[in-house]
């Protein structure tokens, strides 16, 4: 009878594990469902997504900088495009350095861009999550129709494929 409940209790603890890594998705940890930023330090431990889809406006401005962060938790490096537009400049957010390493699309002080994303709040300060950025006829795509990142499926050794 023990041998039954251990061995009961060991298949169901397997179970729960199996089932957190299908919900996380490719290239995501468990806990990080589908949306989250993953790598990028946006929406991790958040409780929830923080791109909305629906909430997508363009920005249109100059690049006065191109900063790279921490990310949180060892997540890596993550990429921040400040853009002046208007009377304020805006931390962008792009995603992971490594996706974006891979990318043809550079930046530049001085390049003038537009961006389609997401402002938003991030520990008091106002920040726009990017889905694409535009620089002359070139487009950078970093999120899918759904507010996806398209580095979730991506392995940091992957080739661009």
């Amino acid at each position: 009878m023990k041998k039954i409940l251990a061995g009961s209790l060991g298949l169901a603890a397997l179970a729960l594990v199996i089932a957190g890594i299908v919900y996380a998705g490719p290239g995501q940890s468990p806990g990080q469902g589908p949306g989250y930023c993953n790598g990028c330090g946006m929406g991790r431990g958040m409780g929830g997504r923080m791109y909305d889809p629906a909430k997508a406006e363009t920005i249109s401005g100059k690049v006065t900088s191109l900063e790279e962060f921490a990310a949180p938790r060892g997540a890596g490096t993550g990429v921040v495009l400040k853009v002046s537009s208007g009377s304020e400049t805006l931390a962008v957010h792009l995603g992971p350095k490594w996706f974006l390493d891979k990318q043809e699309m550079k930046f530049a002080a001085g390049d003038t861009v537009e961006i389609k994303g997401v402002k938003t709040m991030r520990r008091g300060q106002d920040i726009v999550i990017a889905a694409e950025v535009k620089k002359g006829s070139e487009v950078l795509k970093l999120r899918d129709e759904q507010g996806i990142p398209l580095w979730a499926g991506w392995r940091r050794t992957d080739n661009k494929s």
